[in-house]
């Protein structure tokens, strides 16, 4: 069973160390040149890498799909970074079925890799990634991954200044 901790997001490989790669030139991100399918098959294909790894506790063939920089991570670091999602029992193999919703269209970073960030939305948790690819030989591999779960339930927004809304009065009185 899944632990559903409220907004989790479990943070790994390397996009943690590449965030500040990202914003080290004064340039602008730029849309990236990928269509729909392209978006789909990198989205799923790196997800469900994952979830291969995680399930057989190999990530021999993850680690081979990404750039020479994610190589560099051997399987039993990549064990380590995902060992909470293997004892979470974290199930991505949704993501083959339901089409995700992107929150940040693919766009060139600066630094040339293509950045992209979304969730799959399903019940009682949607699933978010967010995602890094380095150009290698004409291809995207992956280069850094951060997937966890959310409550997709909805939630009322927080108010503005930070306080509860009174309570509303019946009509009449």
């Amino acid at each position: 069973m899944v632990n559903f901790r409220s907004s989790l997001l479990v943070a790994s490989v390397v996009l943690a160390l590449a965030t500040p790669a990202l914003a080290q030139s004064g340039d602008a991100a730029k849309p990236a040149q990928i269509d729909r399918n392209g978006v789909l098959i990198l989205v799923r294909s790196s997800l469900l890498a994952l979830d291969h790894a995680n399930k057989t506790g190999n990530y021999t063939v993850l680690r081979e799909l990404g750039s020479p920089q994610f190589q560099m991570n051997t399987d039993a670091r990549l064990a380590e970074i995902f060992a909470q999602q293997r004892r979470d029992n974290l199930d991505l193999s949704g993501v083959a079925a339901l089409d995700s919703q992107l929150t940040l269209m693919p766009q060139i970073e600066p630094n040339g890799m293509m950045h992209m960030k979304g969730f799959f939305p399903s019940l009682p948790a949607q699933v978010n990634f967010e995602l890094l690819y380095a150009p290698v030989n004409g291809q995207w591999r992956l280069f850094g991954i951060s997937v966890g779960l959310a409550s997709s339930t909805p939630a009322a927004p927080a108010p503005a200044n930070g306080k509860p809304a009174p309570a509303a009065k019946p009509p009449g009185r």
